[in-house]
C-alpha cells in the first residue's frame, strides 16, 4: 500500500514537472500573442469608436466611423475588388501549386533541389517581389511582353490597363506558391500506392486515377490551402501597394487596384483616421470569419478523413 502511494506521489511530480516545463515552452508564444496580437486588437477595437488621429484630441465617437464606412464609395469598391482578386488567386493559386507539386513528385532524387528552388520566393520580400514585377509587366519595356512577342502576340499593358491590374496582381502573387507546392507534394507522398494499383486494376485512367484516388486522398491539405489562400487574399498589401501605390505610381493609381487592405493603411498612415482605419480593420476580420466559417461548414462536406469523421 505504501509503495503504491510512493508511486502516486513520484507520478504526480513527474505530471507537474511536465506541466511547468509544457508551460515554460509556450510562454513566449502566449506573451508574443498577448503583446503583439490580442492586446493591438482590444486597442484597435477601443479606437475604432473614437476619432483618434495622432495629432489632435481623442473624442468618442460611438458608430460614427462605421456609418461613415457604409456611405464610403471607396470602401465597396475596394472591397470588390479584393473579392475579384481573391477569386482569381485562390483557384489559380491551388492549380498551379498541385501542378507543380505533381511534376516534382516524378522527378524522383531531383525533387530536392526543385523543391528548394520553388521555396525560395518564398523567402523573398513581398516589397522586393513586387518592384520586380513592376518591372517584368512594363507594358512597353518589360520581359514577359517581350517573350509574347517572339510569338507574334501584343501584350496588355499588366499595370496600368484597369482590366489588367487584378489579373496581374493574381499573377504576381503565384511568386509565393512554395509552401503550397510542399504542402501537397508531402500529401501526394501519403496516397497508398495500393489504392492505385487496385484502380489500375479496375482499368482506371491517368484522368480517373487522379480524380477518383488523388483528390479526395489530398482532400484535407486542398480544404487548408483553400482557407488559408482566401485569407491571404482578403489580406493582400505589399504587393499591391508596391506595385500600384508607391511614390512613382500613386499619383496615377487606378481605382481598379485598390484593394481594401491599401485602402486602409491609406486611412490609418497618409490621412492619419485611425478610427476609421480600425473601424475598416473590424470590418475586415468580420468579413473574413464569416467567410471561414462558411468554407469550414461546406468544404468539410467534401474532405475525407481516415477516421470517418467529418469534425
Amino acid at each position: 500500500m505504501m509503495r503504491l502511494r510512493l508511486t502516486d506521489r513520484r507520478g504526480s511530480a513527474l505530471q507537474r514537472r511536465e506541466a511547468r516545463a509544457g508551460y515554460l515552452f509556450i510562454s513566449p508564444w502566449v506573451f508574443g500573442f498577448l503583446a503583439l496580437t490580442a492586446g493591438p486588437m482590444v486597442v484597435s477595437l477601443y479606437l475604432s469608436f473614437t476619432d483618434y488621429s495622432l495629432v489632435n484630441e481623442t473624442h468618442q465617437v460611438g458608430l460614427e466611423n462605421y456609418r461613415q464606412l457604409f456611405e464610403d464609395p471607396r470602401v465597396g469598391k475596394s472591397l470588390a475588388n479584393t473579392f475579384v482578386y481573391a477569386a482569381m488567386f485562390v483557384p489559380l493559386g491551388i492549380v498551379v501549386a498541385l501542378g507543380l507539386a505533381l511534376l516534382l513528385l516524378r522527378l524522383g532524387r531531383f525533387s530536392g533541389f526543385f523543391r528548394t528552388v520553388f521555396y525560395l520566393p518564398v523567402m523573398t520580400p513581398g516589397v522586393a517581389a513586387g518592384a520586380m514585377f513592376l518591372l517584368l509587366l512594363n507594358g512597353q519595356r518589360g520581359l514577359l511582353n517581350d517573350v509574347l512577342g517572339w510569338f507574334g502576340i501584343t501584350g496588355p499593358n499588366w499595370t496600368t490597363d484597369p482590366a489588367w491590374l487584378k489579373p496581374s496582381l493574381a499573377v504576381v502573387s503565384l511568386w509565393t506558391m512554395g509552401g503550397s507546392i510542399i504542402i501537397y507534394l508531402a500529401a501526394l507522398n501519403n496516397v497508398p500506392k495500393q489504392l492505385y494499383e487496385a484502380a489500375l486494376l479496375d482499368g482506371a485512367g491517368p484522368v480517373r486515377r487522379f480524380v477518383s484516388v488523388t483528390l479526395p486522398m489530398i482532400s484535407g491539405a486542398l480544404f487548408f490551402t483553400v482557407i488559408t489562400h482566401t485569407i491571404g487574399a482578403m489580406q493582400m498589401f505589399d504587393q499591391a501597394f508596391t506595385m500600384y501605390y508607391g511614390p512613382q505610381q500613386g499619383a496615377t493609381a487606378s481605382d481598379e487596384s485598390l484593394v481594401y487592405m491599401v485602402y486602409l493603411f491609406q486611412n490609418a498612415f497618409q490621412y492619419f483616421r485611425m478610427g476609421f482605419a480600425s473601424a475598416l480593420a473590424w470590418v475586415l476580420f468580420a468579413i473574413i470569419l464569416v467567410i471561414t466559417v462558411v468554407q469550414v461548414r461546406v468544404g468539410n462536406r467534401f474532405v475525407y478523413y481516415e477516421g470517418g469523421s467529418t469534425r
